[in-house]
């Protein structure tokens, strides 16, 4: 892309960033090979059951069946350039989809027409409405047995809170599912399977069809109306409503999220997939539709935003950072200005300029060379040396710090050794490498052991990391069981007093400090306070003071675990004429709060893990003892498709080989989810 040839407004108008998102085994992956396949994108669709899907690119991805890393792609479907993130459906890799979103216009959620809204697919559209995402859903696999369009519609409402606007209607259901019903234009859609859905008419309904989809088509005309009343006023009175004004009045309302509109289909037998990409162009929102990415001026703090257009200063967030042959690609979503191949950038989170070698238009695994992107679009920079998930990319002249992507804490965790000290020196270069690409992982070495102790969102996050040590490295390191994270906590005030008086280095150093501990409601995070005048005392000093209880927060006196949902008060400092010095005050920082934390009823908080259990009845009474000698407190028990859900919260550390228990208590029909909740102390 040249300068020649930036963006109008017009053009802008025509892109739509967007993502799929669902729960694990929805049909994301196979809608998207079929969205680039029907827009010409790739001459061969492939599919997740064969290992062969264009957006499952990683060989763990192609073993199980499943997408662990969001993959960015683009096609054309006329008006609109489309990018596209299908984003991971497991629990394991929630980051993956909370970072994509993060950057998204628009979404397709996507739904199976037997299971309608699962445990997943709820965490990642509360996710969007976090971002404010404007929808569409796409009820897919309507050719299973059991599939029931308005249950899930019901289950939409039930569950999401959403508000489902059907703009389409199956044509049977599981076996009997023939085509689809267009609400908008009145029309039947008969996809032809041996052109594998390329080819598809659409031909007026019958008297007998118009009138089964009546009430259907008087609802759609309602919210349509809604938006604009000339559309009531000619159905009332019997006359024909231009197609063009529904659209109109229904994007009008989806991009204000009033609705969301659903059409229904079997991207497997590909059916109803082409009517997904016209919503995408007709519903969704263009970079111009959504409010402008707003930040702060890091210099003086005040709020500001550019208008998207590549005439405005730069600013694009760095929203996945992944290595392709070694090489660090960032992936980013630029708000508004441009950016060439050669620029020099400053990126604002890390407080230093970097250089944009080159530029690539992503397909999957495979990348396209650009000289130039523009605001509104999505592309990857190699040859940046400090980008991490989640920066800022500006101009020096014109800084802005866009709000960061939300930070996620591991759950789970395993001790890792090199079998000898060579590997042991590549394991830690690669180690380095994968927590550049994934912000869920962490990791730390035990003083005692000195083993490597890694940390992710799962017990499937860790095993993925595992295989590709050993595909992509040839790395097999010694690996122990995995272990919970715990965090620690205090249930009560707790009052600690340190003072530091040591000679290092032939010179003395002094610090006094006392300071109150107490505890802050869950999720909180950490709070330092200084009640002290803080224009009494160097500056110099209080930092060291905060940076001494910083670190002493890092490791509690429970276990040694990081200490959260706490406020610290430092209530006094006592200095000593020519020995005060930052190294007292650091060192006595951490002796008062060691001291506080000691007498404020420490606890430790372990991960607790929202379980949801789908089991036929006569099975209830062996899941809900299962879960109780787990520890877990049962919440909820629904009914949901002629089976019981039984729903609750369990300490994760007694869920280990929980999955094994639940198939030999119930003959191997009950399906198990579960996902993060939060960090607390059990009673």
């Amino acid at each position: 892309m040249s300068k020649s040839n930036a963006p109008s407004a017009k053009v802008l108008g025509t892109l739509r960033n967007i993502g799929i998102i669902a729960h694990i085994d929805a049909g994301k992956t196979t809608l998207t090979e079929r969205i680039l396949y029907y827009s010409g994108k790739i001459h061969r669709i492939g599919e997740v059951h064969e290992g062969t899907a264009t957006m499952d690119y990683m060989p763990e991805e192609q073993e199980r069946g499943i997408t662990i890393m969001s993959a960015v792609t683009s096609c054309r479907w006329d008006p609109c350039m489309i990018n596209i993130i299908d984003t991971p459906g497991h629990v394991d890799f929630t980051i993956e989809v909370e970072r994509s979103l993060r950057v998204l216009d628009g979404a397709v959620g996507v739904f199976c027409g037997v299971s309608g809204v699962e445990p997943q697919s709820e965490t990642v559209w509360r996710q969007s409405e976090v971002y404010a995402v404007p929808k569409l859903a796409f009820v897919n696999k309507m050719d299973r047995l059991g599939a029931n369009f308005e249950a899930v519609l019901t289950s939409m409402e039930e569950k999401l809170g959403a508000n489902p606007l059907a703009i389409q209607y199956p044509d049977g259901e599981g076996q009997d599912f023939a085509g689809v019903f267009d609400l908008v234009t009145m029309q039947r859609l008969e996809f032809d399977q041996k052109t594998k859905g390329v080819d598809y008419t659409a031909r007026d309904l019958t008297d007998e069809e118009s009138d089964r989809l009546s009430s259907w088509r008087e609802k759609l005309i309602e919210v349509a109306g809604d938006e604009d009343e000339e559309i009531l006023d000619l159905y009332l009175s019997g006359e024909a409503v231009p197609v063009a004004k529904i659209r109109a009045a229904l994007r009008k309302a989806t991009l204000a999220r009033k609705v969301v509109p659903v059409l229904v289909g079997s991207a497997l037998k590909n059916i109803g997939v082409q009517p997904v990409l016209d919503a995408v162009c007709d519903f969704l929102p263009s970079p111009l539709d959504v409010p402008v990415a707003a930040g702060v001026n890091p210099v003086d703090k005040t709020r500001q935003s550019f208008a998207v257009s590549h005439k405005e200063p730069l600013s694009a967030l760095v929203f996945k950072v992944t290595l392709d042959s070694g090489r660090k690609l960032a992936m980013m979503r630029i708000y508004s200005g441009k950016i060439s191949a050669g620029d020099i950038v400053f990126n604002v989170t890390q407080d230093t300029p970097e250089r944009v070698a080159r530029l690539f238009r992503l397909h999957a695994g495979r990348k396209e060379k650009i000289d130039c992107a523009f605001a509104g679009d999505m592309v990857a920079a190699a040859g940046m040396k400090f980008a991490r998930t989640g920066d800022t990319l500006a101009t020096q002249d014109a800084p802005i710090l866009l709000e960061q992507i939300a930070d996620y804490k591991p759950v789970i965790s395993l001790a890792i050794e090199p079998r000898n000290a060579a590997e042991g020196e590549k394991l830690d270069e690669v180690l380095d490498k994968y927590l550049m690409e994934d912000p869920t992982l962490a990791l730390r070495r035990d003083e005692d052991t000195a083993q490597i102790i890694l940390s992710g969102m799962g017990e499937l996050h860790l095993e993925v990391i595992q295989e590709r040590l050993k595909r992509e490295y040839k790395l097999e390191p010694r690996v122990g069981k995995p272990q919970v994270v715990y965090q620690e906590t205090v249930t009560k005030q707790g009052r600690g007093s340190g003072e530091f008086h040591r000679e290092l280095g032939e010179v003395t150093h002094f610090g006094a400090v006392d300071l109150i501990v107490e505890p802050l409601d869950r999720d909180q995070g950490r709070d330092i306070v200084f009640e002290v005048p803080l224009e009494e005392w160097p500056a110099a000093w209080i930092e060291a003071v905060e940076d001494g209880i910083s670190d002493g927060l890092q490791s509690g006196v429970v276990r040694g675990y990081p200490v959260q949902d706490v406020r610290i008060r430092v209530s006094g400092l006592r200095r000593q004429e020519g020995e005060s010095s930052p190294v007292g005050y650091r060192m006595a920082a951490a002796m008062a709060l060691k001291d506080a934390l000691g007498q404020a009823d420490p606890k430790l908080m372990e991960p607790l893990m929202w379980v949801e259990i789908s089991v036929p009845e006569d099975f209830v009474g062996e899941v809900v003892g299962l879960l109780g000698s787990k520890g877990a407190k049962i919440e909820n028990m629904i009914d949901r498709q002629g089976q019981k859900v039984v729903q609750g919260l369990a300490p994760l550390g007694k869920l280990f080989g929980f999955s094994t228990d639940l198939r030999s208590s119930t003959q191997g029909r009950a399906g198990f989810v579960m996902k993060f909740s939060r960090f607390d102390v059990l009673e």
